[in-house]
């Protein structure tokens, strides 16, 4: 085995909505296990995040509270209150606020193609975590192009080139690719983490089974694994 094949950036594709709960948690819990494993001293971990449309058919401006759109996926209505404090009890003991009377439903199709307009220009990490918290935690609009454009010049892009971009759909045939993509891999919910192209991790596992899959692939890489 070659020091390179050692070193080399073990690669993690994230799979996931900006919409999903479980995929900001899931966030969470992928970046804690990479930071417990780059303790090691092992070989350094890319993430990318693709795209995923959990409810593709919501419009852009959805009328109605949590439980309303809830119900209208076809969750029993008694279930919703409890189901919702569970979820929101999990992201608060990460950190993550979730406020979801505040929250505003909308299609996510544009903010994926913003993450791919990030992705180009080198904050694809950051424009994700920024679009989830804007979403679970601010209550902000994360589908209209103003509202994405505003969020992007936050983090320093070009306001008027996002609008440009969005409005062309300049990423669409990505944010296709990456739909396709999962579709191959049979991914059928998100978060969906596949590790060094080889190795899938469904749904927001502790930390732990992120920091063991990146253990794996580096004894495995060194001539240690199997």
């Amino acid at each position: 085995m070659t020091d390179t094949a050692v070193t080399e950036p073990i690669h993690i594709d994230v799979w996931s909505d900006v919409a999903c709960p479980w995929c900001y948690i899931g966030k969470r819990k992928l970046e804690a296990g990479v930071a417990a494993y780059e303790q090691t001293g092992g070989a350094p971990v890319e993430v990318e995040y693709h795209s995923f449309e959990l409810a593709p058919d919501t419009p852009l401006d959805f009328d109605g509270t949590e439980t309303e759109f809830l119900v209208q996926k076809g969750y029993p209505e008694d279930q919703i209150a409890g189901m919702l404090e569970r979820v929101t009890g999990i992201a608060e003991s990460l950190g993550l606020h979730y406020d979801y009377d505040a929250l505003q439903h909308t299609n996510t199709l544009k903010a994926h193609e913003l993450i791919h307009y990030a992705k180009a220009h080198g904050v694809q990490l950051e424009m994700k975590e920024r679009l989830l918290r804007a979403y679970f935690v601010e209550g902000r609009h994360i589908g209209r192009v103003e509202d994405l454009a505003d969020l992007a010049a936050g983090l320093g892009l070009d306001r008027a080139d996002v609008v440009r971009s969005l409005q062309e759909d300049e990423y669409l045939d990505a944010v296709q690719a990456d739909v396709r993509q999962a579709q191959g891999y049979g991914i059928r919910g998100v978060p969906f983490f596949v590790v060094d192209g080889r190795y899938g991790v469904s749904g927001a596992q502790d930390a732990g089974v992120f920091g063991e899959v990146l253990q794996k692939v580096a004894d495995e890489r060194s001539g240690a694994g199997g």
